[in-house]
């Protein structure tokens, strides 16, 4: 589960539920989507303070269950990680962008936990 997160002035636990639909809802998450997306959620936490608690995928959207640092705001690392993946998707996955052409990859719902 989720540990508290130590900085040299404060002690955190931020937990982020984001929800993302694939554009237009489009069945486009099969095996090989599904491993691409969670191997490069393993290099997004090494490269920033993120902590993927939980990923989650369905045919049409992805769930991520996100602990964070307070100096990132929710915008900033959904954007990161969605922007991240769709590149690795694009260039891993050719079946993938043949769908979308050079849209994006999906809209975002912001789930903040209560």
């Amino acid at each position: 589960m989720s540990e508290y997160i130590h900085k040299s002035h404060n002690v955190s636990v931020l937990m982020y539920h984001f929800v993302c639909p694939a554009k237009y809802r489009r069945v486009v998450i099969d095996d090989e989507v599904d491993q691409v997306i969670r191997e490069t959620c393993e290099e997004i936490e090494k490269r920033y303070e993120i902590k993927f608690i939980e990923v989650g995928t369905d045919k049409d959207h992805v769930h991520f269950l996100i602990q964070s640092v307070p100096t990132y705001s929710p915008q900033k690392i959904i954007q990161r990680v969605k922007s991240i993946i769709a590149k690795e998707v694009f260039a891993k996955c050719p079946q993938v962008k043949k769908n979308y052409g050079e849209g994006n990859f999906g809209q975002t719902d912001i789930m903040l936990p209560q």
